[in-house]
């Protein structure tokens, strides 16, 4: 089937002509967006207007059934967000021609480019879809026109260069007079008009023209109409000029970089002369992107676009200056004999060339400003695109532009354009490749070649390829990413070649200056510089200030890279279990140092550098588990339980609980099969404290035992007395309160023993348990020596925990007024607010809560109700979700909302039931009555 849209639309089936009937509007509307959705709002204003009736979408639907019983059955794409039509490359007029006219543009032959153009203008049967009046289409079609025009002013060119000027005036004349303020088609046609020998009507033609622009726009004929006015009033009328195209082919395919492209544009009418700067990785598609701008914007610059491979990052020594400049003036039609030698009357003859010139200039894959610089043309109605792999600070003026990866979806869409259906067949499977790619759009060119060339593979086939190794898949005859990347890689510094080699070693997805010194070894500046070396080199991206990261297709590379990497792994690893380390309050830091008094301290420096512990926790904390990961295979499988016992205490107490969970478990599996007593029982406790957040009391217990069992055999009273503690802080989990007491007074006995001193959170699980065997004066006693032994800097969370109970014993003792025990709530919240502490935080507001709600104050009390729910949801807190529900509900109650506390008091029965806390069971069903609401037992 063959579509015909330059003249009336029709449709061909070989020599026999199809009627498309009253669908020919939705038909033109596809054909002018080949290959792609064109949206049902579009659509239904082409057919209605902009006011389409309600029926529209039904409408369109039968009317695109239609088309389908005329056209082949695969032809209409369909999209829930529209329809497409699905059209070959030789299948659609337009496609041809833009083809045609391509490589007539980029033919350095005369006789080819003028065949091209004729070839491609002999399609044209009259306007674009002429005789469908719908404003969208005529806008649409009118783009096809102003390419018609376009190539014809090209087309004339050669052809007056080769002395056909009396063929052309008719031609000419008729395209005048469809465009009458088109300067360029009037000064053709008075030079066809002189070159066929009638110049009286060539200097008539430019009459007519000055008379038109005057009184169409109120202005003189242009520079270039008059100057053809000037030839051919003195008789020096040369028509052997035609305008020089030497951009190479490009990609017809070209895909997404919308965005980019659009602030290239502006980038480019922005200044004038107008220079623009791309960088960007090794395959990123910077001279694709450079030659599809040049297209967009080329009929600005008439006179002559140019080229020069620069060979910055090849295997190629790179071009120097006067070089470049000799392929410049040769591509302006220079003989070799009339370009100067030296360089400086080789730049200042390159200069006034250019400067009698429209010109674009393409300047790609530059090494250097210094390679660059000369070449500029610096002269106004002149653009130069340079492209780099490397960021080209000091280019002067101009705009610069760091290409980006290619987004998911404009990658699927490449991966479609060169690999076809099958891509759209697999969604899935296309989108993990293109993520496998990195969005590299060169990765991703190579990936759908090899998927192109194999019609019986599917797109998880290409996909299983990928996932164990992509490079070695990622290459199609002498184009590979290894050999892009290797280019670059060459170029850099000994120092900086080292680091990239260690980052392909480094466990972490981003790396900074302190990362980068402990792989290497080198003084933190030196890591410093290199990192910035490698962003130049765009080998590595700068996300934030001071991070960095590598390209997973950079990183693979980099890892296959020969060099030793053992002790680079460990000087990480030990970076950043000290930087984690910093993290904790100094008494708590002081306690597992103890636990961790085999580990080494490799860099001081680096450690004393470390100016945000808590910010660099937020940073690598998702690559926490590949750095245990990391520890095992360098042979360093003591920092698989190091880190997660230098992390426990930042994560635990800022909610993240699926990081504790998943850190543990690795930690606790790396000890079990290192057969190591000591971590082992460190990382069951810890494993322990990760089921006691998610509410798996029964595991929780399990590893408890073993660690107790471990600690006992040691007799190590230190360790024993910190599992004895948590251990009572389970039962009072699981309401076991005389358990919970047993073990709390079992554990400062031992700590008695051991000539520790006695403080929370013993002490505060002591306080709860006997709170809620009614037991208040205890409670109190236990709270106060807690306390006491919080007074050290760092154990702010304590205090705040302790505080907490003091209030809640007198209160229930009649020691302490509402006021007087909200002012020692807001010393607690403002305490575990800072510490960023957000397990006490939603505690203190239920307390705060409960406080108010004594005072009447119903609004208050309600809003942090609401705030603690909202706290503890996001950091995960199950343990405690039945007494917060239950006292908010207690709030609503009182505040005469029985409906809203009914429903409060059964959420909190049922987080109750599901984590077997009979205490609190037996609460909710007790207010429940209250509430008017029998339950069963």
């Amino acid at each position: 089937m063959r579509y015909r849209i330059l003249g009336p639309l029709s449709v061909m089936d070989g020599e026999r002509q199809v009627t498309a009937g009253r669908d020919r509007t939705v038909l033109a509307m596809l054909l002018l967006r080949p290959n792609r959705i064109v949206a049902l709002s579009e659509l239904a204003e082409a057919v209605w207007g902009p006011r389409p009736p309600a029926t529209a979408r039904n409408q369109l639907q039968n009317c695109v059934s239609r088309l389908r019983r005329v056209l082949p059955a695969d032809a209409i794409l369909t999209d829930p967000a529209g329809y497409g039509i699905q059209a070959g490359p030789a299948d659609l007029d337009s496609v041809v021609f833009m083809r045609l006219v391509a490589a007539a543009r980029a033919s350095s032959d005369e006789y080819a480019a003028r065949t091209a153009y004729r070839m491609g203008l002999d399609l044209w049967r009259g306007e674009a879809c002429a005789g469908i009046d719908a404003p969208p289409v005529r806008q649409a079609a009118a783009a096809l026109d102003e390419e018609h025009t376009l190539a014809v002013e090209d087309w004339v060119d050669l052809e007056l260069a080769d002395g056909r000027a009396e063929d052309l005036v008719a031609e000419l004349a008729s395209l005048v007079a469809r465009f009458p303020l088109r300067e360029r088609l009037r000064g053709r046609l008075m030079l066809a008009l002189h070159g066929a020998g009638r110049p009286n009507d060539a200097l008539a033609e430019f009459h007519r023209a000055s008379d038109t622009l005057r009184d169409e726009l109120g202005m003189e004929p242009g520079e270039n109409l008059q100057a053809a006015h000037r030839e051919i009033l003195s008789g020096t009328v040369s028509v052997t000029h035609r305008p020089i195209r030497c951009l190479p082919r490009t990609v017809v395919d070209f895909t997404g970089r919308h965005e980019v492209l659009t602030r290239l544009q502006t980038g480019v009418f922005a200044t004038d002369p107008a220079v623009v700067a791309v960088d960007g990785m090794p395959g990123s598609g910077k001279t694709t992107l450079a030659l599809h701008l040049a297209t967009l914007v080329g009929d600005g610059f008439p006179d002559a676009h140019l080229f020069v491979d620069l060979h910055g990052h090849s295997e190629q020594v790179p071009l120097d200056p006067s070089a470049a400049l000799q392929v410049l003036l040769r591509q302006l039609g220079l003989p070799a004999d009339d370009i100067p030698a030296d360089q400086a009357d080789r730049a200042a003859r390159w200069r006034a060339e250019a400067g009698r010139r429209r010109l674009l200039v393409v300047l790609d894959d530059a090494a250097s400003v210094a390679q660059v610089v000369g070449l500029l043309p610096g002269t106004p109605g002149s653009l130069t695109v340079v492209t780099s792999r490397r960021r080209l600070h000091g280019l002067p003026g101009g705009h610069r532009e760091s290409l980006p990866l290619l987004a998911t979806g404009e990658a699927v869409a490449l991966l479609e354009r060169i690999a076809g259906d099958r891509v759209r067949a697999e969604p899935e499977a296309a989108a993990d490749v293109v993520r496998r790619c990195g969005g590299l759009p060169l990765a991703v060119r190579l990936a759908g070649s090899r998927l192109a060339h194999r019609p019986r593979w599917r797109v998880a086939d290409l996909l299983a390829r990928l996932t164990t190794a992509a490079l070695p898949e990622l290459a199609v005859e002498n184009r590979t990413v290894i050999g892009a990347f290797a280019l670059s890689y060459a170029d850099l510094s000994a120092p900086a070649q080292l680091l990239f080699r260690l980052l392909g070693a480094h466990p972490g997805t981003t790396v900074d200056a302190l990362a980068a010194a402990a792989l290497t070894g080198f003084p933190l500046a030196d890591g410093t510089a290199l990192l910035a070396e490698l962003a130049d080199a765009r080998l590595v991206d700068e996300p934030e200030p001071g991070v960095y990261r590598l390209h997973e297709l950079l990183r693979e590379y980099a890892a296959a890279l020969p060099g030793p990497t053992g002790a680079a792994v460990l000087g990480v690893l030990n970076l950043e279990t000290h930087a984690l380390m910093a993290t904790m309050t100094e008494s708590y830091r002081r306690f597992v140092e103890r636990d961790l008094e085999a580990m080494p301290l490799l860099r001081p420096d680096l450690v004393r550098a470390v100016g945000d512990p808590a910010g660099r926790l937020e940073r690598v904390r998702g690559d926490l588990p590949r750095y245990l990961d990391a520890a095992v295979r360098a042979g360093q499988p003591h920092y698989a339980w190091w880190i997660p016992r230098a992390a426990w205490y930042a994560l635990y107490y800022r909610g993240y609980n699926d990081d504790v969970a998943a850190l543990n478990e690795r930690g606790l599996t790396a000890a079990r099969e290192h057969g190591d007593d000591e971590a082992l029982a460190q990382m069951s406790n810890l494993v322990a404290s990760s089921h006691y957040r998610a509410g798996s009391y029964e595991k929780a217990l399990q590893h408890l035992r073993l660690g107790i069992e471990i600690r006992r055999r040691q007799r190590n009273l230190r360790a024993l007395s910190v599992l004895t503690g948590n251990l009572a802080a389970l039962h009072v989990a699981m309401e076991r309160f005389t358990d919970a007491v047993d073990a709390g007074l079992e554990c400062l006995r031992l700590r008695s023993l051991a000539r520790m001193r006695v403080g929370p959170p013993v002490t505060m699980q002591l306080s709860i348990a006997y709170q809620r065997l009614g037991r208040w004066r205890e409670a109190l006693r236990m709270d106060r020596l807690g306390l006491l032994g919080a007074l050290r800097p760092g154990d702010e969370h304590l205090r705040a925990g302790s505080l907490v109970g003091i209030q809640r014993s007198r209160r229930a003792l009649g020691e302490l007024s509402p006021q007087a025990a909200e002012r020692y709530l807001e010393v607690a919240l403002r305490m575990a607010v800072r510490q960023g502490l957000v397990l006490f935080e939603a505690e203190t507001r239920v307390e705060i809560g409960n406080v108010l709600t004594e005072q009447r104050r119903y609004g208050e009390a309600l809003d942090q109700h609401r705030r603690a729910l909202e706290v503890a949801r996001r950091a995960g807190e199950v343990n405690d979700e039945a007494d917060f529900r239950h006292d908010y509900a207690t709030t609503l109650l009182r505040s005469g909302d029985v409906v809203a506390a009914r429903a409060e008091y059964e959420r909190s029965l049922a987080a109750a039931r599901k984590r077997r806390q009979p205490y609190a069971v037996a609460r909710a069903t007790a207010s429940l009555a209250r509430c008017g609401v029998a339950q069963p037992g």
